[in-house]
């Protein structure tokens, strides 16, 4: 990033600054506006120095656990679109980490993490609280460093926010020997960073964006597949003047939903395993699938075998890794999505798809998305009330379970970065944390973290982080006493025993839980209480508020396509 004209740490060039100092002057530079972090001995002279020297640039959040400290920073990143900055002490506080890492890399999310480590003469001697977490977390990192010598430090701390933001995102971590951070050394913060073997490409090839845009004027019945990539570029603005252009339907994964407005006739909603049946099949039945920014998840695809076997295939990525790693694709193209949708866009003609258009709009007709409501509450009755009452103009955290597949089919999202959720990974007990960065990124959309209710007992600590913030997170937890998709599961594809996934003997007071943590709550039993209590919690938008709703849990999540199937296994209900 540019130094700022004017610029704070401008004096200290040049000056003989310890480690400390210097990791705070570098996160300066780099225009860090929230850390996220859990206090511990090896790191607490970094957070007296970030309170000291940056007390009015940077905010400290400190969470109750290191795995709400990883979980809130990709919140942020994902809301914001700005890397999220996590900083814990070593040993276990590290290790907490790695699940929070993991997700964020499957989902592409930009992190720069920062550890503490035992000081370098005790390396690997099985030292107090010690643990190799740069060896724990080369699999599930974008990259991570061990800096060694303090020389080394500002340059990577460059490199780590650099490779964190570039090509396809991911988390970097650093980790920092203590006596490092000790040690001193003259600052200078490097404008740009040379990495070896690292040069991830942007403009994308025009020849392949010539081949591409012939296949798609040939075509009479394309389909758009728009992933978390396009969010990433900040392409949805090219996006949607594509799909316009060539009249060609959108659907997306769920990782890219809100790059196209799915109350648009062109929307097709989500594709995939709990995708709309009119998506799957306009893909089925497609000549042309244009793929943008997505990696052909097996939960996208199916069985790839039987995937749009009668289509002409583009794949628009940066990572060249993902391109025909899942499904073959005829037309390839590297580079960043806004730049190829700037080049393609001139390309393509207007088409003429209103006989393809017209199937569509019939499917959609014949195989609505669907549920019956009566005085019991179901969950997709709730999100429904909750995209009227906020317009679609709100930032909805989904937990892992089958509310987040029924917020997916349900709320019609209209805008990128307002459904946060965990895609590739899955994380159970992600909402809760997450909605905290989510907070702290969005000031102008209420957040709503919606949970299940085991999933809001994974890191339900975080309540105290929500509540020492005072943060006006709206705080939702589907109780339907059993562990809901794992359910659905177990009666579909197993021996349906369901004693062993009952948890109402287990399950919390969340009454007694939210006035401990002095959070107002409201408990929903009947449907038509759904509406009014949901007005009342909008209503406070200057404190956390937390709604139980007692939901049923027979109800199963369909259209569904099971693991290994394809279109044509598709169950509609």
């Amino acid at each position: 990033m540019e130094k700022s004209k004017h610029n704070p740490n401008k004096d200290f060039y040049g000056k003989n600054l310890s480690g400390i100092e210097i990791l705070v002057r570098s996160l300066i530079e780099e225009n860090v506006e929230v850390v996220f972090g859990c206090p511990g001995n090896a790191v607490l002279g970094i957070f007296d120095a970030l309170m000291d020297i940056a007390g009015d640039i940077i905010k400290i959040i400190f969470t109750r656990h290191e795995a709400g400290a990883i979980l809130s920073a990709s919140g942020y990143a994902r809301a914001s679109g700005k890397p999220g900055v996590v900083i814990v002490s070593s040993g276990p506080s590290a290790s907490n980490l790695v699940t929070g890492i993991a997700d964020a890399n499957m989902d592409s999310i930009p992190l720069v993490i920062f550890t503490a480590q035992v000081p370098t003469k005790l390396i690997g001697n099985e030292t107090f609280q010690e643990v190799d977490i740069v060896g724990i977390t080369r699999p599930i990192t974008k990259h991570n460093f061990l800096v060694i010598k303090i020389n080394e430090l500002a340059e990577t701390i460059k490199s780590a926010f650099y490779i964190a933001t570039t090509g396809r995102p991911g988390p970097v971590l650093v980790d920092l020997p203590r006596d490092v951070m000790s040690e001193k050394f003259t600052f200078m913060y490097p404008d740009t960073v040379n990495l070896r073997g690292y040069n991830p490409v942007y403009s994308a090839h025009t020849g392949q964006i010539r081949r591409a845009a012939e296949i798609i004027n040939n075509s009479s019945k394309p389909v758009i597949i728009a992933g978390g990539g396009v969010i990433s570029s900040n392409a949805s603005g090219e996006l949607r003047e594509l799909a316009r252009k060539i009249n060609s339907p959108v659907t997306t994964t769920l990782m890219g939903q809100g790059v196209y407005p799915e109350d648009d006739p062109l929307s097709l909603g989500m594709l995939g395993m709990h995708g709309t049946w009119y998506a799957n099949m306009a893909v089925n039945e497609s000549d042309c699938i244009i793929a943008i920014g997505s990696r052909f998840d097996e939960r996208t695809t199916g069985d790839v075998s039987k995937f749009a076997v009668n289509a002409k295939k583009i794949h628009i990525d940066i990572d060249p890794a993902s391109i025909s790693k899942n499904v073959k694709v005829d037309v390839p193209i590297v580079g960043d999505v806004k730049d190829a949708l700037k080049k393609l866009i001139p390309l393509v003609k207007n088409l003429n798809t209103e006989e393809w258009l017209h199937q569509i709009k019939k499917w959609k007709q014949e195989h609505p998305l669907k549920y019956e409501q009566g005085k019991e509450i179901r969950v997709q009755y709730v999100i429904e009330k909750l995209r009227e009452l906020t317009g679609g103009n709100a930032v909805l955290v989904t937990d892992v379970g089958q509310f987040q597949m029924w917020t997916a089919q349900f709320f019609k999202f209209l805008y990128p970065r307002t459904h946060i959720t965990s895609g590739g990974l899955g994380t159970l007990g992600f909402s809760l944390p997450a909605s905290i960065g989510v907070a702290k990124a969005i000031k102008d959309r209420p957040v709503i973290s919606l949970n299940g209710n085991r999933g809001i007992q994974m890191n339900i600590h975080e309540l105290a982080t929500i509540s020492a913030y005072n943060l006006p997170i709206k705080i939702l937890i589907f109780n339907d006493e059993h562990i809901d998709i794992t359910r659905q599961w177990q009666e579909l594809h197993w021996k349906k025993s369901f004693d062993q996934i009952l948890i109402d003997k287990a399950r919390p007071n969340f009454a007694k839980i939210a006035e401990a943590y002095g959070i107002q709550f409201f408990q929903v039993e009947l449907s038509y209480d759904v509406e009014p209590v949901l007005k009342k919690a909008l209503a406070l938008k200057d404190k956390p508020v937390m709604i139980e709703f007692k939901t049923i849990y027979e109800e199963n999540v369909y259209p569904y396509i099971p693991p290994g199937g394809s279109v044509n296994d598709i169950i509609e209900h």
